[in-house]
C-alpha cells in the first residue's frame, strides 16, 4: 500500500495544475503530438514539455520519439487507480454525512 500511495500522490499532484489537467483532457480524445498539446497553451514548448515530464512520472502519460515528433498518449492505469481510490472512499463520506444529518435532523426536531 505504502508504493500505492506515493504513486496516488503523484497523480493529484500532476492533476492539480489546470494546464496538466487540460493536457490529459485532451489526450483522452486519442494521442498527439507535443506541438499539438502546445498549441491551445498561453506558454512556451519548453514549458509544456516540462508539464508532460511531471504527467509521465506521475504514470499518466507516455511519449515515444519517431524522427522529430514525439507523440503523447494516455495511460490509464493510473487515472483508472485514481478512481477506484476515489470510489473506495465515496461509500465511508456518505455514511459519516447521513449520519451527520440524522443528529442535526434529531437536534432540530428537538428543538421544535
Amino acid at each position: 500500500m505504502p508504493n500505492q500511495e506515493v504513486s496516488f500522490d503523484k497523480v493529484f499532484q500532476a492533476l492539480a495544475d489546470p494546464t496538466r489537467r487540460a493536457m490529459v483532457e485532451r489526450l483522452i480524445r486519442g494521442p498527439a503530438s507535443v506541438s499539438e498539446l502546445a498549441r491551445p497553451l498561453p506558454m512556451s514548448l519548453p514549458a509544456v514539455v516540462q508539464h508532460l515530464q511531471v504527467l509521465e512520472a506521475a504514470g499518466l502519460v507516455k511519449s515515444e520519439k519517431v524522427g522529430r515528433v514525439r507523440t503523447c498518449h494516455i495511460e490509464t492505469a493510473a487515472l483508472r487507480a485514481a478512481e477506484g481510490w476515489i470510489a473506495a472512499q465515496r461509500t465511508p463520506w456518505e455514511h459519516r454525512l447521513d449520519r451527520l444529518g440524522d443528529l442535526l435532523a434529531d437536534d432540530f426536531d428537538n428543538k421544535e
